[in-house]
């Protein structure tokens, strides 16, 4: 794998796991825009790996979704 790769995984595993939460739910895009407070774009751009998003971002996703954010660090 590439050092790149590497790096950018956590984030690619997040945005799967908040992905997959919100199709389980059956919640479109824009609804969850709606409950976090931004715009459908970002929320379909954050799933595509095309925004980097901020913890706040991830924390606000997760928290819309009945989820929560947990940091290890190893």
């Amino acid at each position: 794998m590439k050092e790149k790769d590497k790096r950018l995984a956590p984030r690619y595993e997040v945005v799967e796991q908040l992905k997959k939460a919100r199709k389980a739910q059956d919640v479109t895009q824009e609804v969850l825009a709606e409950r976090v407070g931004t715009k459908k774009s970002n929320i379909s751009r954050f799933e595509s790996g095309k925004y980097n998003p901020s913890l706040d971002f991830l924390v606000k996703v997760a928290d819309s979704l009945g989820k929560q954010v947990h940091i290890k660090i190893s």
